[in-house]
């Protein structure tokens, strides 16, 4: 199964070299925020980061690949979180966030990605 991460591409790319990937808010929330649905990446994108200057990329995450734990914090099972450092082989596929004229993202089914 996948799951989706947004992150802006510059600080993904200084993660390259890490031996695990670790967002800015694992150090406060102690997990990464994932969600299982790709149409619900453009929201999450639009409420988290759409007043944010720099491209944004979609990391797809293949949960056999994940090395940490992943739990599911709500009742629907719809937002995994990752209790640890995100294993780079995990990561199938990572693709550039695209906006619109607004600024809002658009959701990876706009831009022919499919999971």
């Amino acid at each position: 199964m996948l799951i989706y991460h947004l992150v802006p591409k510059r600080f993904y790319e200084r993660q390259i070299k890490n031996a695990v990937y670790l967002p800015k808010p694992f150090a406060q929330d102690g997990f990464i925020h994932c969600t299982k649905r790709a149409d619900e990446m453009a929201r999450v994108a639009n409420r988290f980061y759409k007043h944010e200057r720099g491209p944004h990329v979609y990391l797809y995450i293949e949960t056999r690949r994940v090395k940490a734990k992943i739990q599911y914090d709500d009742a629907a099972k719809q937002y995994p979180h990752i209790y640890g450092g995100l294993n780079h082989d995990a990561i199938v596929a990572i693709k550039i966030a695209r906006r619109d004229a607004t600024g809002a993202f658009l959701p990876p089914e706009k831009l022919g990605i499919k999971a």
